[in-house]
């Protein structure tokens, strides 16, 4: 099947957006498995929590080295948490202006590669892409003070103020990737992703509930043309949106979770914009 044919080029875009709103407002009246952070157990300056959703702000880089295949690397940066749909207080998480010396931040940093099916990284601003993830991996960090986080010069780059330390790590599971263009020379990337989640060594005590912990994670981002910046060679992303939350069942059919996930990542996108 031709999408292209069945969708023009902002259309594509509209109905993109569209449905992963719908999925969103959907998402959000579902219960998502709560779980229970003290970062103060392991020396981090901050309370205890519950919450059942992460809000992320993503500064990546996506790189082709043909055609199709590409690699991603960049942080995310967690920026609030959620509980039923609604924000949390998670006391001392980016408490100051950064920079700051007092509270603490957490972040994942990820590196992944992967191969686009329809569409070529030299036509992602003229025509629908989409693709799967081949490999992804990454480190849950929690630093002392609060960090900062950039794409200058296309290279994504992190400046932690305290000690760091990490407290989880994951591999990809299955995910996907496409971009919606336009048709002004701006496109649209999106990415979502299930993935394994194990705490690291002598951190349990981070992960308070429940127990064991989760060991899998669903997360997904929903950009904005104006966090899409295009190089020769690729585009970085700086400061887009996103979200996480835990699965507390087995991970369903990609076919029946890419839309949820792309619902969760645009839930994601507006809350981190109204917290703003």
């Amino acid at each position: 099947m031709k999408y292209q044919a069945l969708f023009s080029r902002a259309a594509f875009a509209r109905t993109l957006v569209s449905v992963a709103l719908a999925t969103a407002y959907a998402s959000a009246s579902a219960a998502l498995p709560p779980f229970t952070l003290n970062p103060a157990a392991v020396g981090l300056d901050g309370s205890a929590f519950t919450a059942d959703n992460i809000l992320l702000s993503d500064f990546s880089t996506v790189t082709f080295s043909d055609s199709t295949h590409f690699s991603d690397t960049g942080y995310l940066s967690i920026t609030g948490f959620q509980l039923g749909g609604g924000n949390i207080d998670a006391i001392g998480l980016n408490a100051l202006p950064p920079g700051g010396t007092a509270g603490y931040s957490l972040f994942f940093h990820f590196t992944g590669t992967g191969t686009l099916t329809q569409g070529t990284g030299t036509t992602v601003a003229s025509v629908p892409t989409f693709g799967n993830f081949d490999t992804l991996n990454y480190e849950l960090i929690g630093a002392n003070g609060n960090s900062t986080f950039s794409t200058t010069g296309n290279v994504p780059a992190v400046h932690t103020f305290g000690t760091t330390q990490t407290l989880a790590t994951g591999s990809l599971l299955h995910g996907i990737v496409s971009s919606a263009p336009y048709g002004d020379g701006t496109f649209v990337p999106s990415a979502a992703a299930s993935l394994s989640f194990a705490v690291a060594s002598g951190k349990g005590d981070f992960f308070v509930s429940p127990k064991p912990f989760y060991n899998i994670a669903l997360s997904a981002f929903t950009n904005t043309t104006s966090t899409v910046t295009a190089f020769d060679g690729g585009f970085t992303v700086n400061e887009g949106g996103g979200a996480m939350n835990f699965q507390a069942a087995p991970v369903p059919e990609p076919e029946t979770y890419a839309l949820m996930l792309a619902g969760l990542g645009a839930m994601g996108f507006v809350a981190r914009r109204r917290k703003a």
